[in-house]
C-alpha cells in the first residue's frame, strides 16, 4: 500500500500493530489496511471485541475522573497508544484545567500523532520509550519538565501489561515505578484475561503473535500479584464494566464477557 503522509518512514505498514488495531476498534483513523484486516479476523472469532475495547476506554475515563477527585493533577500514561477521543488530558483537564499529562509509547506512529496533536498544549508532553525502561521514562526531560514526582501522581498502565510477557518481569518493573511514586499516588491498571472466555483466549493470543506485541492474558490472581504493594481502591479487581460504573443500573448482565480486569491502587 502507499504510505500515508502522516506515517513516519520508520513505521512498518505491512505488519499489524496492536496500537493501530486498538485505534481501529475505537473508531480512530490512524491505522492501515493490515491492521483493519487483523481486527476483522479477530472480530469474526470474537464479535464482542470492539465493545471490550470501548469498555476499557470508558474505564480509563472513569479512573481519571476518580483520581482528579482525589486531588491528583499530574498523570503519566504509559502505553498511551494513538490519540483518540477521550484521552487522559481531555478528561483530566475538563475537571482540572491545570492538570499535566505525559504520554509514553514505544510505537512511533502513536508518538508522532501524539506530538502533532498536543503541540499547542504546554501542559502535555510525549515520550517515546518502553514501559520496562523505567529510568528512560522518569528521567526524560519532558517528564521532568511537566511532572513533579515528589508529589502524588497518577500512573496509568491501561491495556498495556498483557503485552509485557512474564520474561520481562512486569511485577518487578511496576515495583520500580512504585518506589518512584510519592505517597498518595495511584496506579491505574486494566488487563486482558481469559477468565471470562477461556474458549476464545488461545486463538486470540495466537492472532497477536503475528504482531510485534504478542499478548499474555493473565488470571485475576496473576493481576493481583502485579499490584503487590498498592492498596486497592473499592471495588478492587473487577471486570471492566464493574469498576465504579457511571450508572450502576445500566451495568451489563454478564460483565465477565468483557474478559478484562480493572483496578486502581493507592501508593501509601
Amino acid at each position: 500500500m502507499q504510505r500515508p503522509s502522516w506515517a513516519p518512514d520508520e513505521v512498518d505498514i505491512d505488519r499489524p500493530s496492536a496500537a493501530r488495531v486498538y485505534d481501529h476498534y475505537l473508531g480512530g483513523l490512524h491505522n492501515f489496511a493490515v491492521d483493519r484486516a487483523m481486527a476483522a479476523r479477530a472480530v469474526a472469532d470474537w464479535p464482542e471485541l470492539p465493545r471490550i475495547m470501548q469498555a476499557n476506554r470508558a474505564f480509563l475515563r472513569r479512573a481519571v475522573r476518580h483520581l482528579v477527585a482525589q486531588g491528583i493533577d499530574q498523570f503519566l500514561d504509559i502505553g498511551s497508544g494513538i490519540p483518540t477521543v477521550g484521552n487522559v488530558h481531555e478528561v483530566a483537564q475538563a475537571a482540572d484545567p491545570d492538570a499535566h499529562v505525559v504520554y509514553v509509547d514505544i510505537d512511533p506512529v502513536a508518538v508522532a500523532h501524539s506530538r502533532a496533536i498536543l503541540a499547542d498544549d504546554p501542559r502535555t508532553g510525549v515520550v517515546q520509550a518502553d514501559f520496562t525502561d523505567v529510568s528512560a521514562i522518569l528521567d526524560d526531560p519532558v517528564t521532568r519538565s511537566l511532572l513533579d514526582l515528589s508529589r502524588p501522581v497518577g500512573v496509568l498502565v491501561v491495556a498495556l501489561l498483557h503485552f509485557v510477557g512474564d520474561e520481562r518481569r512486569p511485577a518487578e518493573v511496576l515495583g520500580r515505578y512504585r518506589e518512584a511514586m510519592a505517597p498518595g499516588s495511584f496506579l491505574v491498571v486494566s488487563h486482558a484475561s481469559a477468565d471470562g472466555a477461556p474458549d476464545r483466549a488461545d486463538e486470540h493470543q495466537s492472532l497477536y503473535r503475528r504482531t510485534a506485541t504478542p499478548m499474555t492474558m493473565r488470571s485475576r490472581d496473576e493481576v493481583a500479584a502485579l499490584l503487590h504493594g498498592f492498596t486497592l481502591e473499592e471495588p478492587g479487581i473487577v471486570f471492566l464494566p464493574e469498576w465504579r460504573p457511571d450508572d450502576p443500573a445500566a451495568a451489563p448482565a454478564h460483565p465477565e464477557r468483557f474478559t478484562g480486569y480493572a483496578a486502581v491502587g493507592r501508593r501509601d
